[in-house]
């Protein structure tokens, strides 16, 4: 009798344990997140210190312990550099207690981190490059990409500059993959329509004096002078080109990737009339110029940029899905991610794919004219919304392996 009391009783002690979730499912009994961004270089201004507000106000609007530990957020700077990006993620990762890695800007730094997150089976959320590697090549089981990509980007902008068959293109591109990737998507938009590519210059990486690309780019006659570039680098070529009395000539810029902070540093006199692609303009409705708000009074009065959005979003999301799991195991806090429902000021009509992918409405804009401003930061016109199923490259089309499987 005693016996078979025992042996019941061990049972139901059994049967509790797998129904009763458990603090070690936590490795750290709580939750810590870092925030891995360009602090001090060219893509400091588009993310940078607002990369880590945005993700601060994410922890504060989710408000509560996980696990019975309040939430951590630490941050540091990659410099742009892939040797640097992956020890930290390394560090974070091994002796540090990080779950996940937010913004990783720059798609050197991007892929290094996503190659890092992958063996340690643990999360990374890209919201700051737009290398299409991160959901074809590099996809991983624990990564994300949240914001923005170079198929989105070729989507909206070289999609209306090109629809003029005659038109003909010179690209100013930037030596390395996120450079390489734009260019290719925006060749495939334009031959598409029926239009022309001339020709194209590289440049390195940080870039400060553009004049003999620019050279390049009037002497090809090109109707458009395809920018694949980002931050200090457009900020460069856009001026110079100002300088340069290019536009004058009857050329015109193809802003392929501008941010809100670009055309903060440019001006509107040189800036307006340009086309681009945002997926988050801070003054669309009551929900954006809420958080534009609040983003404002801790960054002296700066309007976030889309990845800065997208990081708040991205951070929200995860919390939401590691408390709903009960557990900081990456594969099964990215498998909640993909099961709850995503909906904020930034995410609208979203969903997040196998290969990774968050797929979200994206925008059309144009720069406004100085007379068409009513205010510091208002920038953007907005011209449509690009539904996400045709921002984004199709689940079809991915060359990601998980996927294929």
């Amino acid at each position: 009798m005693i016996r078979r009391n025992l042996v019941a009783a061990a049972a139901f002690a059994a049967g509790l344990l797998t129904i009763v979730p458990a603090s070690a499912q936590f490795a750290d009994d709580g939750i810590k997140i870092g925030i891995l961004t360009d602090m001090s270089g060219g893509y400091s201004d588009l993310a940078g210190r607002g990369s880590v507000t945005a993700a601060q106000l994410a922890v504060e609007d989710f408000g509560r312990p996980i696990n019975g530990r309040k939430v951590e957020l630490i941050f540091a700077d990659h410099q742009n550099k892939a040797d640097i990006a992956s020890s930290i993620a390394r560090r974070w990762f091994d002796t540090e207690g990080v779950d996940a890695i937010f913004d990783t800007n720059s798609s050197v730094a991007g892929l290094a981190v996503r190659e890092v997150a992958r063996s340690k089976g643990k999360i990374d959320i890209n919201s700051g490059a737009g290398s299409m590697a991160l959901t074809n090549a590099a996809c991983s089981p624990t990564g994300a990409h949240w914001t923005w990509d170079t198929y989105a980007l070729a989507a909206g902008t070289a999609s209306a500059l090109a629809d003029d068959p005659k038109n003909t293109w010179f690209f100013i591109t930037a030596d390395y993959t996120f450079g390489h990737d734009l260019e290719a998507q925006v060749t495939r938009v334009v031959k598409a329509k029926g239009g022309t590519v001339l020709g194209s210059v590289k440049h390195p990486f940080p870039n400060p004096d553009f004049s003999s690309y620019l050279l390049q780019a009037q002497a090809s006659g090109a109707k458009i002078i395809g920018m694949a570039n980002a931050g200090a680098d457009t900020i460069n070529t856009i001026k110079q080109a100002s300088e340069f009395g290019i536009l004058q000539g009857g050329q015109r810029l193809g802003g392929l990737n501008i941010f809100l902070t670009d055309i903060y540093s440019v001006g509107l006199p040189a800036a307006q009339g340009m086309i681009l692609t945002t997926g988050f303009y801070w003054d669309m409705d009551e929900q954006t110029r809420a958080f534009a708000k609040r983003f404002g009074e801790r960054m002296g009065g700066r309007m976030p940029t889309m990845v800065q959005a997208g990081d708040y979003s991205a951070v929200l999301h995860f919390l939401k899905a590691a408390e709903a799991a009960g557990t900081d195991d990456g594969l099964r806090v990215m498998a909640k991610m993909r099961e709850l429902p995503i909906q904020d000021f930034f995410a609208r009509n979203a969903k997040l794919r196998p290969d990774g992918r968050m797929v979200h409405d994206m925008y059309l804009a144009q720069v406004k004219a100085p007379a068409e401003s009513k205010g510091p930061w208002d920038f953007y016109k907005i011209l449509k919304t690009i539904p996400g199923e045709q921002a984004f490259q199709p689940l079809s089309e991915s060359t990601c392996k998980s996927v294929k499987e």
